[in-house]
Parts: C-alpha cells; sequence; structure tokens
C-alpha cells in the first residue's frame, strides 16, 4: 500500500508540475487553454472555474498529461479569437511556452534537493572501508578507515567531502566519465597533494549497479567490525561469541572494519569446510581469544561461510544541513550534475557505451517510490527529484512526440524562416512515436527482469 501511494503521490506531482510549466507559460503569452488534464483516456473527473475557459481533467490513464490549446491545425479557430490560437503567437513565445514544461520539472528539482538541504539529513561519514581485494582503491593504497576531507576529478578543482554520499557521487561520475579521482585524506600535512589516485579510467563500465563500486572497492562506508545478534545455535554462538564483541584479529590477518570480516567469513568456506581461527576480540576491558569455525553454506550459486551473526556496527554519521541560500546553490548544483549525468548516460547508451539495462520503467519507479518513501522524507523528497530531473532530461530530447521534438521544429523555423511542413510533421511523428514505444518496452522489460531476478 505504501508502494502504491508513494508512486501515485510522486507521479501526479510531477505530471502536474510539467504540464502547470506549460499552462502558465501560455496563459502569459496570450493563448487560450481549453483543456488541463493529469492522465488520458476517459475523463474520470473534471471542473471548470467560474470565468476561466479551461477545463480541468483527471484522466483513467495516469501515465503522462497534456494542455490543450486553441489551434487551429486541431480545429477551426473563430476569427475574433484567432490571437488567441497557439499557432498564431512569434516563434519565440511558442518556443517558451513548449520549453516552461521540462523547465518547471528541473526548478522542481532544483526546490527538493534545495529542501532536503534546508531539512538536514544524517549521511555516513566520508571514511572509506577496507577496499576489495585487488580492486582498484587497493592498488591505491587504501587500507581502510581513511577520512576524506576533499576529492576532485584530475583535472578539476578538489571539493569538501562533507558525507560518504558526496564521495560516493564522484566514484559514479568518474566511473561513467573515465575521471581519475583524486583523495585527500584528512589530516594531510599537504593537502594541495592528492594522498590517493583511484584509476577509474580504466574501468569498463556499461551499467551503474552495486558491482560499479565492487570493482572501484568502496563499496560502503567504514564500520566497526562489531559482533550484533546472533542466531541461535549458529556458528558464532556455539564459539562463545556475544554482542558488542569487537573483532581485532581472524588468524594471523589484523581486522581493519566489518566489511572485511565480512568478506573473511565468506572467502572461508569457499573450497570446501570452513576451518576453525582463532579470532582475537575486544569485550569489555579486555581481549580474549575464541575459536571460530563458520558454517558452510550455498548462496545461490556460490558457497560462502556464515557464522549467524550480524557483523559491523552503523557507520559513524554527520548532519548534513545548508542555510538558504547555501542550500539553494548546492540544489542547483546537484541539479545540474545530475542532469549532465542523465544525458551523458543517453548518448553512451546510444553510441553502445552503455547497457540499455540502465532504462527503467514503471514497476522500478514504484518500487523505489515505495522504498525511499519507508526510509523517511528526505529519502522520499530526494528521489523526487531525482524523478523530475529524469523527466525534464528526457521531455527535453529532439525526439519527435515530446518537447524537445517540437524545440527541434521550432529551431528549424528559426534558421530557414519557414515552418516544417505537414507531411515532415507527421513522418517525424510517427517515428518519433516508434522510438519512444521502443524504449517504454525495453524499460519494462528490465524492470520485469529486475523482480524475476
Amino acid at each position: 500500500m505504501l508502494t502504491l501511494a508513494a508512486f501515485a503521490l510522486a507521479l501526479g506531482l510531477l505530471i502536474a508540475v510539467h504540464e502547470l510549466g506549460h499552462y502558465r507559460m501560455a496563459l502569459a503569452c496570450g493563448v487560450k487553454v481549453l483543456r488541463f488534464s493529469i492522465g488520458f483516456g476517459k475523463p474520470l473527473y473534471s471542473w471548470q472555474a467560474k470565468g476561466s475557459s479551461t477545463e480541468f481533467v483527471i484522466g483513467a490513464f495516469p501515465l503522462g498529461g497534456y494542455v490543450r490549446m486553441l489551434d487551429e491545425r486541431e480545429a477551426a479557430v473563430p476569427e475574433q479569437e484567432r490571437h488567441l490560437a497557439f499557432n498564431t503567437q512569434r516563434l519565440r513565445s511558442r518556443i517558451a511556452i513548449v520549453a516552461a514544461g521540462p523547465l518547471a520539472n528541473l526548478l522542481l528539482a532544483v526546490f527538493l534537493y534545495a529542501l532536503v538541504n534546508w531539512i538536514g539529513v544524517q549521511l555516513p561519514a566520508p571514511i572509506l572501508a577496507s577496499p576489495v581485494a585487488g580492486s582498484i582503491a587497493a592498488q591505491a593504497g587504501v587500507v581502510g578507515g581513511e577520512r576524506i576531507a576533499r576529492a576532485g576529478f584530475i583535472d578539476a578543482e578538489l571539493q569538501d567531502m562533507v558525507s560518504f554520499e558526496d564521495l560516493r557521487w564522484f566514484l559514479t561520475r568518474g566511473a561513467l566519465e573515465k575521471r581519475d579521482l583524486r583523495l585527500v585524506r584528512a589530516g594531510s600535512a599537504h593537502p594541495e597533494r592528492a594522498d590517493m589516485v583511484l584509476r577509474l579510467s580504466a574501468l569498463e563500465i556499461a551499467e551503474v549497479n552495486a558491482d560499479l563500486f565492487q570493482r572501484v572497492g568502496i563499496a560502503g562506508p567504514f564500520s566497526q567490525a562489531v559482533i550484533g545478534q546472533l542466531v541461535v545455535g549458529a556458528a558464532a554462538e556455539r564459539a562463545g561469541l556475544r554482542p558488542g564483541d569487537i573483532v581485532r584479529q581472524v588468524g594471523a590477518v589484523p581486522v581493519v572494519d566489518g566489511q572485511q570480516l565480512r568478506q573473511l567469513i565468506r572467502a572461508s568456506a569457499a573450497t570446501g569446510d570452513a576451518p576453525a581461527s582463532i579470532w582475537r576480540i575486544s569485550r569489555g576491558q579486555s581481549e580474549i581469544e575464541v575459536a571460530v569455525k563458520p558454517d558452510r553454506m550455498l548462496e545461490g550459486q556460490l558457497w560462502v561461510g556464515k557464522i549467524g551473526a550480524y557483523v559491523g556496527a552503523m557507520p559513524e554519521s554527520v548532519l548534513v544541513r545548508y542555510g538558504p541560500l547555501d542550500g539553494l546553490w548546492q540544489g542547483l548544483l546537484r541539479c545540474g550534475d545530475v542532469s549532465l549525468l542523465t544525458l551523458r548516460m543517453m548518448g553512451k547508451m546510444l553510441i553502445g557505451e552503455a547497457s540499455i539495462k540502465n532504462l527503467s520503467g514503471p514497476l522500478t519507479i514504484a518500487d523505489y517510490a515505495g522504498k525511499s518513501a519507508g526510509m523517511g522524507l528526505t529519502a522520499y523528497l530526494q528521489f523526487l527529484a531525482l524523478i523530475s530531473v529524469s523527466l525534464g532530461v528526457l521531455n527535453l530530447l529532439p525526439l519527435p512526440v515530446l518537447d524537445g521534438g517540437h524545440l527541434m521544429y521550432y529551431l528549424w523555423e528559426g534558421i530557414s524562416g519557414k515552418a516544417v511542413s505537414d507531411v515532415w510533421t507527421e513522418r517525424l511523428q510517427r517515428g518519433g512515436v516508434a522510438v519512444l514505444v521502443g524504449m517504454m518496452a525495453i524499460a519494462i522489460f528490465n524492470d520485469i527482469s529486475r523482480l524475476i531476478n
């Protein structure tokens, strides 16, 4: 129920804001609006304000909306109202009306990101976990526990890292754009010099998923190697481990953090029954040694070791909050970064450098809506902002049937001095519909594949 409600609210808000952009700009340009519709198909509910020429409608099919304006290309227009028709407006007015929808979505994203910045959110501190063995992070000299003060691409200025999410965003961008990332540890004697360089340009990335961060080697923030809740009768309880125990060493291997400990446990039974090993742990004010023999279990198609206990403490967190102007500025920057990254990903998919598995449809969006809503207000606002950016950028693409396609027609009109002919408009519209239907089919197929897997 939460997923359905969160999805409906997200969809309704983003569509309403998009169409409101068209509607308000049309009125500002002196165009008569006949219908403002959220959804397509048979009207479920409609109303009209007193003295208004616009009918407001909620349609049966909610995946979209439209603003119908007075237009001689759609129906006969009385001579006395001809100056109110969309097609009789100056080119710059038509451009403004069409562009206002996507721009409204981008402005909404800026506001939502700013709202999150003003409210404040608890995020993991920018402290690195132990790296995946053989990964780019391991090759760069990361051992785990490093607090990152600043980061930046090789050809750009360093920026302050307030939280681990800031660092994750740089990792994502660097991997997709093939740009090496410089990291400066807190307390470095020479902050102008990079302590570590992650060679992200060497990665071949086609899809953004958890495997991306595994290959980089920074899968998550640092968490202390603490034993949590135990499963009755499992290996941890049989060995005498207790909640709150801090693991310092497994056999001859010093343990840096929870992630490394989990990797050691899993790898212990990869080729056969896990041997018993001596763990050195801190319990209260004393240090003791216990013999632990992980259980061997099948996970998917892999044999892994498990001890039947929660491993790892909650990461250290920081409250990230900005003032009115800083929060708005940071929201604008994040909207710009996400927009550019979205365009780059679309471009990479077009030329085959990125997988079409990155396309998501309504099922995945609904799933993310429910999960983010369950995580709290700020997570849901960030989800709304991300989808709003995606909707704005998608609609600005020069694809017939989308707003960007109409802007493409107007660009041609501005250059050539004449409008695109009706014959070519019809041909391009048909092609645009075919491309859009193909994209939707791929997105829905990806959704179903994710649900099955």
